[in-house]
């Protein structure tokens, strides 16, 4: 056998059953998604009940998103046809970055493929454009931000402590004052729940000369007065340099993009590979996501349902005894504490009450940190949050049960 193919294939198997005997090995649960019973999914022939969905508001089953789609599929067919640079640019695209750029107060916006392509490519283009760039990063930033700034010829990676801004700063003074600077981290951290102290934050940004860049993936449609995220919230867009959403979670489609000044924006769709050279989004895609955030824009009473979940799903989490973290958002993040014992969790979940939740291990999540991750939709009823409880109670290991019910 070749060589070079034989030692891979041996580091192939050797990874493979480390993961396995560490309890990571990754398994995709065959769930058959059920438009008009969401969250009530197919898997097995039978319905589960689904509490890992990212699509928090229900969108990607909502009538005019599923209609809009179909009316563009069939006027425009079932591809883009290319990249934009070659076959040119829809004019859906054109309207759903308009949609975008006023979304979040900006000048202009730029569609991409993904949110992980969006920040891939946007935050590297950026670091790349001038010599010597520092970039500082929030230690549990989401592995696409990390992949735009990683590796990258003159550009020095300082990583402060999770939403510490006192080491932030100190970061900060120890750099070249004249020194271009970009401090890159999120609105809501989607394994903790927690949010970010953006206007400390900013703050410190024009204190030391530094742009600003926000991934608002987890929270776009589902905070501030027309969605636009907890910089609309906390009335702080205005003070960013550049905020990246998707169009995959509260807007319940798929597809990332970037919103900032028009310069800056045509900066980045004139050299970001990542836009480039990547086919368009299809058209029924992009007409889906239009109709979606035109519809959550307006649409504050369906945030309003959201906060209310949580809190009610909080709530009975708390009453039970079940162990949680202090989640500030949506996200309800429900502690395990070692890789197997949470994949174990979710297997008697789904297999004795039906229920799907995602475990999350390492290295998503520190060791010794694994949890089940669940956001309660405007569509999960209050019967199913009761039924959720008490299959957590009946499957979770005795130390995340540990406060008094």
């Amino acid at each position: 056998m070749n060589a070079t193919r034989s030692r891979f294939l041996d580091h192939c198997r050797q990874g493979l059953d480390t993961l396995r005997a560490e309890g990571r090995y990754r398994e995709f649960a065959r769930l058959e998604r059920e438009a008009d019973r969401f969250p009530v999914y197919r898997h097995e022939g039978r319905d589960v009940i689904v509490w890992s969905s990212n699509d928090y508001l229900g969108m990607g089953r909502h009538p005019s998103v599923i209609a809009a789609g179909q009316e563009a599929l069939a006027a425009h067919g079932a591809g883009a046809g290319g990249t934009r640079n070659i076959s040119g640019t829809s004019p859906l695209i054109a309207a759903l970055e308009e949609e975008l750029a006023t979304l979040h107060g900006m000048e202009a916006a730029l569609l991409f493929g993904s949110g992980y392509v969006a920040n891939q490519a946007a935050i590297s283009t950026i670091l790349t454009s001038l010599p010597g760039f520092h970039v500082f990063s929030d230690a549990k930033n989401h592995a696409s931000m990390i992949a735009g700034m990683r590796g990258l010829p003159g550009v020095t990676r300082h990583i402060f402590r999770h939403n510490d801004v006192a080491h932030l700063e100190a970061l900060l003074a120890s750099v070249p004052a004249d020194a271009p600077k970009l401090i890159a981290f999120e609105s809501v951290y989607s394994m903790d729940g927690d949010v970010a102290p953006i206007g400390a934050i900013c703050d410190l940004a024009e204190r030391f000369g530094a742009m600003t860049y926000l991934d608002e993936v987890h929270a776009v449609g589902l905070y501030g007065e027309t969605g636009g995220g907890i910089s609309e919230r906390d009335g702080l867009a205005h003070r960013l340099d550049l905020i990246e959403g998707t169009l995959a979670k509260g807007f319940g489609v798929v597809g990332g993009y970037v919103a900032a000044r028009a310069e800056v924006v045509d900066h980045i769709r004139s050299n970001a590979s990542g836009l480039i050279f990547t086919t368009a989004l299809p058209p029924a895609t992009v007409a889906s996501a239009l109709a979606s955030v035109r519809h959550v824009k307006g649409d504050g009473a369906l945030r309003g349902r959201l906060a209310a979940q949580a809190r009610l799903l909080k709530a009975k989490l708390d009453a039970a005894g079940i162990a949680r973290l202090p989640s500030e958002s949506h996200i309800v993040p429900v502690l395990v504490g070692e890789a197997e014992a949470c994949r174990a969790v979710a297997r008697r979940l789904l297999a004795e009450f039906a229920i799907y939740a995602t475990p999350i291990n390492y290295p998503t999540v520190p060791r010794g940190g694994e949890r089940l991750r669940l956001c309660a939709t405007p569509f999960h009823a209050e019967a199913m949050m009761d039924a959720l409880v008490v299959a957590l109670r009946s499957v979770l290991p005795r130390a995340a049960l540990s406060r008094a019910a």
